[in-house]
């Protein structure tokens, strides 16, 4: 099976009780296994939009999904759970599943890139991630705690801990 990272994020809505959802859900994909789950933590947007704070985490899936198979359930799963993608980018949104890293895979296609483009830019990632799996090895990039320790502090200073989520 391969190990695959998702990122979770909300901002609308009830943001625990969609991550919550959003992690009953994978765990119920065929062929997968939830492992894991991060602590959560509320973060200010990025992107530069006036919205409220999202609250993120990350969690380990075990697959034998194909990453594109991945890539589909993640989507029917935000759009089952009220994501709706006719807003600006980076803006507010129900839920935002994002496949962060794919086993040792690199894929460039049109419809997906990993790892995840920005993902060695986010405190929303790496913060939680770093508490599950500091020295998980990014494919073409670093360990997560050498890229979080990388970060600017103005980009750690207003994280704080979220609600703690349930291992399904």
């Amino acid at each position: 099976m391969t190990p695959a990272w998702i990122g979770l994020g909300a901002n609308l809505g009830d943001p625990p009780r969609q991550l919550q959802a959003a992690l009953a859900a994978m765990a119920g994909l065929a062929d997968t296994e939830l492992k894991l789950c991060s602590p959560s933590y509320w973060t200010e947007p990025w992107g530069g939009l006036d919205q409220p704070a999202f609250l993120n985490a990350v969690a380990l899936l075990h697959t034998r999904l194909s990453a594109d198979q991945l890539l589909d359930q993640l989507l029917q799963i935000e759009a089952q759970l009220g994501r709706r993608r006719d807003g600006p980018q980076w803006g507010p949104r129900e839920l935002d599943l994002d496949l962060l890293v794919f086993g040792t895979a690199v894929i460039d296609t049109a419809t997906l890139k990993v790892p995840h483009p920005h993902l060695h830019e986010r405190a929303f990632v790496l913060m939680p991630w770093a508490d599950v799996a500091p020295e998980w090895e990014i494919p073409g990039l670093d360990r997560v705690a050498e890229l979080l320790q990388a970060l600017p502090d103005d980009e750690l200073a207003t994280a704080r801990r979220g609600p703690p989520l349930q291992r399904i």
